[in-house]
This record gives structure tokens, C-alpha cells and sequence, in this order.
């Protein structure tokens, strides 16, 4: 059964480096698996720093979808999968291709979009649960600012909110990072 260590902290707190260091401690192949896409250049620099920090011993998937499918061939190794990051990930899956109209949206839209994000985040607990890989989640704390003046942004927050307690409660570890601080949660 693999064990998942969640690690949460605000905008350059210092989470990706713990989490980068709690993999190396563990001393077993590495898989990185990134949920950002570089559309800009300041994403494509920020992604070729990260990989340079990693180092070259790191098996790298991007990806915002469909994960465990992805670490299928992986299931039986004695491996660790960093997840960076969650928030990513849900936004992905909020706004990649979708055409919504974020201020006019229904109820029962948003309901099936964040049910969609759900079953993601579900499917990979599950996979990993039932795996011999052990996984990191990194996310950003969402819910410590300021309550977004547009719906798009409240939505995002809700919803990464709610990815954040789910993965936390599934979690066997979990660490808020702050000012490049850890405090372990539980």
C-alpha cells in the first residue's frame, strides 16, 4: 500500500523544495509528475529551473489528467511519485478545454465540473493506495487571502479547497510550509 505525504503552503513558501527533499530522504526512484503548462515564457523558465533543481534522475510526466493511467507501468516499483502541484492541477481541469462562461455559469455545471476533479483526485488516491508507489502532493494553501473579487476566482478557490482537504484526510503525512518553515500537521 503506498503512503502519500501532503504538503501545503502559500506562493513561494519553500513547499517544492520540502517536498523535493522528503523524496530524495526516501531514497527511491523518483518520478515527477507536472500538472503546469508552460504557455508564456516566465512558465517555460520556472519549469527549466525546477528541472535543474531536480537534477537528471527524475522520470518526468506532464500531466493534468488521467494520472494513474499514466503511472500504470510504475505501479509495482519501489518509487516515489511527487505530484507538484494540486492547484494546478484542478485549474487545469477547470478551464483546459471548456468553454464556460465563468460569471454565468449554473449551479449544476459547476457541480459536474468539480465532480470531474473529484473523480481525478479520487482515482489517483485510489491507484496509489492500491500501489507500491508512495506520492507527494504538493498545493497551494488557497483559503488564507482574500475572498476573490470575480467568479472565476471564488470558484477555483472552493474547489482547490476542497482537492486540498481530500488529499489531506487521505494523506499519512501532512506539512504546512511557511516562510520555508515546516510544521507537521499530522
Amino acid at each position: 500500500m503506498g503512503k502519500i505525504i501532503y504538503v501545503t503552503g502559500g506562493a513561494r513558501s519553500g513547499k517544492s523544495s520540502f517536498a523535493e527533499k522528503k523524496v530524495f530522504e526516501s531514497k527511491k526512484e523518483k518520478i515527477y509528475i507536472a500538472t503546469a503548462i508552460s504557455f508564456d515564457e516566465e512558465m517555460k523558465e520556472r519549469v527549466r529551473l525546477h528541472k535543474v533543481q531536480r537534477g537528471e534522475d527524475w522520470i518526468t510526466i506532464e500531466a493534468y489528467k488521467n494520472i494513474q493511467n499514466l503511472l500504470l507501468e510504475y505501479k509495482n516499483r519501489d518509487a516515489v511519485v511527487l505530484l507538484d502541484c494540486l492547484t494546478n492541477l484542478v485549474t487545469n481541469n477547470m478551464i483546459i478545454d471548456r468553454e464556460v462562461d465563468w460569471d454565468n455559469i449554473t449551479q449544476d455545471i459547476l457541480r459536474d465540473i468539480e465532480n470531474e476533479i473529484k473523480n481525478e483526485v479520487d482515482n489517483l488516491i485510489c491507484f496509489i493506495k492500491d500501489s507500491s508507489l508512495d506520492m507527494v502532493v504538493v498545493s497551494n494553501e488557497v483559503g488564507m487571502g482574500l475572498v476573490p473579487p470575480y467568479a472565476l476566482g471564488r470558484y477555483f478557490r472552493d474547489i482547490a479547497g476542497r482537492m486540498n482537504q481530500l488529499v489531506a484526510k487521505e494523506s499519512h503525512e501532512a506539512y504546512l510550509i511557511v516562510s520555508g518553515l515546516e510544521l507537521k500537521l499530522k
